[in-house]
Order: C-alpha cells, then sequence, then structure tokens
C-alpha cells in the first residue's frame, strides 16, 4: 500500500521535472525531497527515478506510478469531497488557471474570498501568458478570454466582455481619428500577438454590413499590457477587451474609436475537462464568479458611456 501523501509526492516531483523544482515548489532543501524520494523507493523495493546532477529519468515503474497516480489522487479526493458534502461542507483542491492580466485583476480578489467561505478548500490559482488545451485539461477550471477551438472541453459563459477600438486623447489630436474602418491603413496601430491568429487583419461589423482591413502595426508584443501601455502614450490605436480599458475609457485616458461599429466580443468562458460528473468545488466556484461577473459584469462601461461605444 502506497501512501496517497507519497503519490502526491511523487507527482509534485514528476511535473517539476527535477528534484531541485520539486524543492522550490514545496518550499523545502533539495536534500529533503532526495531524502524522502528515498525513503519511498526503500518502502517499495523499486527504484523509481534514475537522477544524475544535471537531469532525471522516469523508471518504468516510475511512469507506471506517474500514469496511475493522478486516478487514485482524484479518486481520493472525490472520496473525501463526498464525505464532506455528508456535512454540508465543500472541500477539497480546486485548480484553476486564468491569463495573467484578467487573473490578477478580476479573479484574485474572488479566489480570496471564495475560500474564506468554504475554508475547507484549498485554491491553487496559475496565471499564464497563454493557456494551451493541455493546461486546461490539466486543471479544475481554466478561465479563457474569446473562442476556442478545442471541444472536449466543457464551456460555462461567465461574463459578456465586448472588444473595443481605442488611442489615447493625445493621439487624436496628433493624427485625428478615423473615419472608417478602411482608413485605418493609414493610421499607426498597435497589434496583440497571441493564439496564432491573423492579428493584423482587423475585422468590423455595422448591421448586415462587414469590412476588414488590414493594418501595419508600428508596435506588437504578446503582452496585452504592453500594448495598453503604448496606447495610453499616445503611439497609436489599438482592439482591447473591455474588460481591460474600460476604467481608462470612464477616466477619458482611453477614446473610444468608431463607436458605430463593432469589433466581435471575447467574451469571459470557463472551461472545464469532461470527467465523470463535476465536484461540488468545481461547480460551486462556477455559480460564484457567474454571479460575480453577471448579468452586467464589473468591467462594463456604465450607461452614461454607452452612446460612445455605440452599444
Amino acid at each position: 500500500m502506497i501512501p496517497v501523501d507519497d503519490i502526491r509526492f511523487f507527482m509534485i516531483v514528476v511535473k517539476a521535472g527535477s528534484l531541485a523544482a520539486a524543492a522550490r515548489e514545496i518550499n523545502v532543501t533539495a536534500s529533503a525531497v532526495t531524502q524522502r524520494l528515498q525513503q519511498i523507493e526503500a518502502r517499495l523495493g523499486l527504484r523509481l527515478i534514475d537522477r544524475s546532477t544535471r537531469n532525471m529519468r522516469l523508471t518504468d515503474e516510475g511512469e507506471l506510478l506517474a500514469e496511475e497516480g493522478a486516478a487514485i489522487c482524484d479518486s481520493n479526493d472525490l472520496l473525501f469531497e463526498k464525505l464532506k458534502a455528508r456535512q454540508g461542507v465543500v472541500a477539497g483542491h480546486l485548480r484553476i488557471n486564468a491569463p495573467f492580466g484578467f487573473g490578477r485583476r478580476y479573479l484574485t480578489p474572488l479566489v480570496a474570498q471564495f475560500q474564506s467561505d468554504h475554508p475547507d478548500i484549498k485554491v491553487s490559482l496559475t496565471l499564464l501568458d497563454s493557456i494551451s488545451v493541455s493546461a486546461a485539461h490539466k486543471a479544475d477550471i481554466t478561465f479563457h478570454i474569446g473562442a476556442l477551438a478545442d471541444s472536449s472541453l466543457v464551456r460555462y459563459q461567465i461574463g459578456a466582455n465586448a472588444r473595443i477600438l481605442c488611442a489615447a486623447p493625445a493621439y487624436i489630436r496628433r493624427m485625428g481619428a478615423p473615419a472608417d474602418p478602411q482608413s485605418l491603413a493609414g493610421h499607426r496601430c498597435l497589434v496583440l500577438r497571441e493564439n496564432d491568429e491573423d492579428v493584423s487583419l482587423w475585422k468590423f461589423s455595422k448591421g448586415p454590413l462587414h469590412r476588414s482591413v488590414r493594418v501595419d502595426p508600428i508596435l506588437s508584443s504578446n503582452d496585452g499590457e504592453v500594448i495598453h501601455q503604448w496606447a495610453l502614450l499616445g503611439k497609436g490605436i489599438m482592439i482591447r477587451s473591455e474588460w481591460d480599458v474600460a476604467e481608462n475609457i470612464r477616466r477619458g485616458k482611453l477614446v473610444t474609436l468608431l463607436p458605430q461599429w463593432n469589433v466581435a466580443p471575447a467574451d469571459v468562458i470557463a472551461l472545464v475537462p469532461q470527467r465523470r460528473g463535476m465536484s461540488a468545488r468545481v461547480k460551486k466556484f462556477i455559480e460564484y464568479v457567474t454571479q460575480q461577473f453577471g448579468p452586467v459584469p464589473p468591467w462594463r462601461i456604465k450607461s452614461d458611456s454607452k452612446d460612445a461605444l455605440g452599444s
């Protein structure tokens, strides 16, 4: 019999990729990690990892334990959760992935409050520059902005999120405002590179009318915060999510452009792997954030600004 805590420890080592990285993950010394791994191997009478000073390699037995260990831990968590549920308690380990900017600004306080409301839940919030489908399958919940092609993940609509064409007043004074989508080709544009999209092809709609324009970005980055800062400095025009720019539009630091034309929205969705049933902690957290972000999300620009947005 292998204690579940030992399996969890082994899974941390495997995921970390090295003993030193595992030590940093659980905040102990590398020698402590080595010692515990040796104790587990001694109890089993098996070598699980071939390790050297540079790298480590799982043995066949280590590969087997890594493959089966996740299911064993999940099963143990589910049993614990069911027992707690009989007491009316939501418990267990909730693993959440989210984009950096949105996660910092909107999810961080909600996670803290949710954990306070359910003290038997442990939450791991991982913020990432970009979230792959494989990473989403390893988490309990992954928050994503916009569409996602993978159909093996269950999607829950969390909050409406428009995308807005905008620039700083300084840029408008210097370069003028575009009169229509086509005129953007002659403007200085800022582009966010993400998700392997054709990010320099900007698409607009107005009722039955659809227009596409190829912009030649003067500045581009893979970081949305960088694009936002460039726009505030008056460097050019950008398309950004409402959650990101609403506050600066309210303050007059950014101005909405072409309000009569719409850009395809990028709603906030929660992605859940297709597992057998949904745990109470996942269900509760999705319900909680849906209530917090809807029907009118906290980033929605107030009604007195709606005319400027064309909404």
